[in-house]
């Protein structure tokens, strides 16, 4: 009776826009609005998109591609959707799913919950396709936002038409947060971790079962993502220990891959803040909860999704300024080791990656106020738990390029976190000797003033920006669009792409990184956090798209990036 109940749970979804209720009436189903428009079977349930005459695509928004991840469904691997093939039900594609749960990173003292409460049951992706497409290669874009916050709302029709309409597009959401990534030995015992992982994974299946009824190839997918959305792009390079091959992707996109600290998954770090988020949802160790046989974990379950996400919010608020408290952990199965050792080893999935970093990763996620040599080592210890005395002194020796504390921060924060893990993506991918299985990784960076960190997503995805110049955005489109239909993302025929016209492979005895700049345009001050930035815009600018040595750049980063792997075992990267 009680497994009956939990699949009868999963299957209670009826807050669908359809043509007409399967039943003849219903006041939870609307009737469907207007002409329809093109119409897709996915086998469980037809969608009918919006056809946009301009873009020249076809637009499904909304699709359902696991089932509601709630009640005794909350912390479990996904499930497939409940088949809904009831007569004449056609559902509503024209508009987004809910966005999941949120929770925002610590920004000291005082952050507060803006109130807003997501929907629990946000397992959506959406598609556009060309029209009349038909074995197109596919794009698929994980959003960023530090595992707790973000969603797949991401319009990808811009760098879809600068390429002409040349491949297919998808965008998922996945669970955030407490819901996406609580951890510890209970949840494991009783539950998965890592599921919002696992969401991903179950998209990019959806993606192999079903994109071709949308004109894409399921033989030529890319994975792509920026901060969080690239760290899952790497972690999916990494999944089952590289034992996956090509069967879900073909190559990858990374850009600004976040890589926090990844503790095993009972580890003091994740198991904290697992008990810090049950005692904020009324669910703390001491008490007992009605029978000897009831856990915290069964005590999470039952509580009201308000409360749960006010709790997830407000754990993750709390911790040092900067850091998510949920995020992925080494699971042992579906991730087995940290990055930085496996990508040593090589053990990936997919034949290409394209991975870059912006030049100022860091400025974001690091307090303001690090004026002095004593507030950076204070700091350097409250980030890095796990440091000895001598493990700080050997820090502050790799950064002796500067003696400006509040840079030295900066930079430690960004390249542990986002540009090391960069490095060591193009590293694993390299064909360093004789080619194997046809792998090759590329190498950028993106330095258009003042490349702070997720500045680069206007340029490739669009909206530009007042300081991304025409000729740049349509360099960095190519780029994209070239890699994901021909797996190079060389510019051959444009003369303004400069070192892009041939980009050289990343190699472990040439790492050569291509650095996406301008030059020329007038000149305007942007103040962000306090901190006012000079920045170029038209008329007068030009690409400057130069080759570098990836190593040696930056007062000599790749040795600071040796560095980082070299100490995983004090920072589990």
């Amino acid at each position: 009776m009680r497994s009956t109940l939990i699949i009868a749970s999963a299957c209670l979804w009826t807050a669908l826009v359809v043509r007409a209720s399967p039943l003849g009436h219903s006041s939870s189903i609307q009737s469907y609005p207007g002409p329809p428009g093109p119409e897709v079977d996915v086998g469980y349930s037809t969608y009918s998109g919006i056809a946009n005459k301009t873009t020249g695509l076809n637009t499904f928004k909304g699709i359902r591609y696991a089932a509601p991840p709630t009640g005794t469904l909350r912390w479990q691997a996904p499930k497939a959707p409940c088949i809904n093939r009831s007569s004449n039900s056609i559902l509503d594609a024209s508009t987004f799913g809910p966005v999941c749960p949120q929770s925002m990173f610590s920004t000291g003292p005082g952050t507060s919950n803006p109130g807003t409460i997501g929907d629990e049951d946000c397992l959506f992706l959406n598609v556009y396709a060309p029209a009349n497409a038909t074995k197109l290669p596919v794009l698929v874009w994980i959003h960023g936002g530090g595992y707790g916050a973000g969603d797949g709302t991401q319009d990808l029709s811009a760098i879809i038409n600068a390429n002409n309409n040349s491949f297919v597009g998808v965008t998922i959401q996945y669970r955030l947060g407490a819901f996406g990534f609580l951890s510890s030995d209970e949840v494991l015992r009783k539950g998965v971790v890592n599921v919002g992982l696992l969401d991903q994974h179950f998209a990019l299946q959806w993606v192999q079962d079903k994109i071709h009824l949308f004109g894409g190839d399921q033989a030529r997918v890319t994975i792509s993502g920026e901060s969080a959305g690239a760290g899952s792009v790497m972690l999916h390079t990494m999944a089952y220990n590289g034992t996956l091959g090509t069967s879900l992707f073909s190559n990858s996109i990374a850009a600004s891959p976040y890589l926090p600290m990844q503790y095993g998954y009972k580890d003091w770090q994740p198991s904290q803040a697992y008990y810090a988020f049950a005692s904020q949802a009324g669910c703390p160790a001491s008490t007992a909860y009605g029978s000897s046989s009831q856990t915290i974990f069964d005590c999470l379950i039952a509580k009201d999704t308000t409360t749960l996400q006010k709790a997830s919010f407000n754990v993750s608020a709390s911790g040092v300024y900067g850091t998510w408290a949920f995020v992925p952990v080494t699971d042992g199965t579906f991730v087995q080791q940290v990055p930085s050792q496996q990508l040593l080893s090589k053990q990936i999935n997919g034949n290409r990656t394209l991975t870059g970093n912006n030049a100022l990763e860091g400025y974001y996620f690091v307090p303001r106020t690090i004026t002095t040599k004593t507030a950076l080592t204070q700091w350097i210890y409250l980030l890095f738990p796990l440091f000895t005395d001598n493990d700080v002194s050997k820090l502050l020796a790799a950064y002796n390029y500067t003696s400006d504390p509040q840079t030295i921060a900066d930079d430690i924060y960004g390249e542990t976190t986002f540009t090391c893990p960069s490095y060591w993506l193009a590293e694993a991918f390299a064909q360093d000797g004789p080619a194997v299985y046809g792998r090759a990784g590329f190498k950028y960076q993106y330095s258009v003033p003042a490349a702070l960190h997720g500045a680069d997503i206007p340029a490739y995805f669009g909206p530009a920006t007042p300081n991304q110049g025409p000729d740049f955005v349509k360099a960095f489109m190519t780029i994209w669009g070239n890699f994901i239909v021909g797996t190079d993302p060389s510019i051959p025929n444009d003369p303004n792409s400069g070192a892009a016209r041939n980009w050289p492979l990343y190699t472990k005895e040439i790492p050569s990184m291509l650095n996406l700049n301008e030059t020329g345009g007038l000149a305007f001050t942007t103040a962000i956090a306090g901190k006012n930035f000079t920045e170029y815009r038209e008329p007068g600018l030009k690409n400057d798209i130069t080759l570098v040595d990836a190593y040696d750049f930056y007062n000599g980063r790749g040795a600071r990036c040796e560095f980082w792997r070299g100490i995983s075992a004090q920072v589990p990267e």
